[in-house]
């Protein structure tokens, strides 16, 4: 038995695997592997449509007014195509940065219109959210990462974004937790670690929010290119974003994101309890900050880190090391993640404590 505690490419329902097996050998009875049908064709122009509306159902939000897309180039690629189509003279790019892709964000931002960060938590290693007041001047967009995977840390509460149009990186806890789709302009989300394979991404985008930057856009980096071609406007993923379709299938049927809360805060719970009573192991995350879907803790004696994995490794956990940022170690427990796995890693600290007083 293996325990998937890697941040991404990541854990997915073991149902949905299964289906989408299946898919690959022979979709749907047609004799054909998805991986060959067209895409333009009747099959996976019916999965397209359902893959689009979908994410709107579940977020609360209506056709007419937001846009489904599935789009290529990682969640990376939207650092820059949030900045291009909607920074221009008198619309700014406001920032909080709380880690390596906020930061990332930032960057690409900057080559395309005026930039402000407001907030940082840069001067403590990313470790918690900043909590100081900022203020805003004009009007423009307020751009955040919900979750952050490197350092643990989560936004629980939405940020103050007063006038500001909410663009939110939630390429790790999509899907995790309830929200409020409204209060958001644009949303994007790599599939790789909550949703599906890696090699689609998740765009949801406020309509109204488009066409004011007059020219200088190829069609590729244009959003409304993307909007009137459907996500076709190249052959899109295909097998990507069929498993996000039957992810999200899977989120349904489970009880929606309700249920994926309460089943992700119990996990958390159970793991975050453990990390403060074991002598051996510290959280790296700020308590009121740490992420329900990334913790990461490091090690009291240095020496004893390879031993642990070790010992994780021989009961069948992967995926546990930390990020090179902060070291120790680090364990994803995204949706389709069992109690069972977060039982069998604290059994794993308990019995690792009991031998290395």
């Amino acid at each position: 038995m293996k325990y998937n505690f890697s941040a991404g490419p990541a854990i997915l329902p073991k149902e949905v695997f299964q289906e989408a097996a299946q898919a690959v050998m022979d979709y749907n009875g047609t004799g054909l592997s998805l991986l060959e049908l067209s895409h333009r064709g009747p099959e996976f122009t019916a999965i397209l449509k359902e893959a689009v509306r979908l994410p709107l159902e579940i977020l609360g939000l209506n056709k007419e007014e937001y846009q489904c897309l599935y789009l290529t180039g990682g969640a990376s690629s939207q650092f820059y195509m949030t900045a291009m189509n909607l920074l221009k003279d008198g619309y700014k790019g406001y920032y909080l940065d709380t880690g390596t892709w906020s930061a990332k964000a930032i960057k690409e931002a900057k080559l395309f219109g005026e930039v402000e960060v407001l907030s940082s938590s840069k001067d403590e290693g990313y470790n918690y959210i900043p909590k100081t007041a900022y203020s805003t001047s004009g009007n423009g967009y307020l751009h955040y990462t919900s979750n952050n995977t490197i350092f643990g840390t989560q936004y629980h509460h939405l940020p103050a974004h007063e006038n500001l149009d909410l663009i939110c990186d939630m390429s790790s806890d999509i899907f995790s937790r309830p929200l409020k789709g409204k209060d958001y302009g644009i949303i994007y989300a790599g599939a790789q670690k909550n949703l599906g394979p890696a090699g689609t991404t998740l765009v949801i985008i406020k309509k109204a929010l488009l066409g004011k930057i007059n020219g200088g856009l190829t069609s590729m980096l244009d959003y409304n290119t993307h909007i009137s071609k459907n996500s076709s406007f190249n052959t899109p993923p295909v097998f990507p974003i069929y498993v996000s379709l039957l992810t999200m299938q899977w989120i349904i049927k489970n009880g929606g994101v309700d249920a994926m809360e309460k089943r992700n805060q119990e996990k958390a719970d159970t793991l975050y309890a453990e990390i403060d009573r074991n002598s051996l192991f510290k959280g790296f995350a700020a308590k009121e900050d740490r992420s329900i879907m990334n913790a990461t803790f490091t090690i009291s004696n240095k020496d004893l880190e390879l031993s642990f994995l070790e010992e994780c490794t021989q009961a069948g956990i992967v995926g546990i090391i930390g990020h090179r940022s902060v070291g120790g170690f680090r364990a994803s427990i995204y949706n389709a993640m069992d109690i069972e796995g977060i039982n069998k890693l604290v059994e794993i600290m308990q019995a690792f404590e009991a031998k290395n007083k």
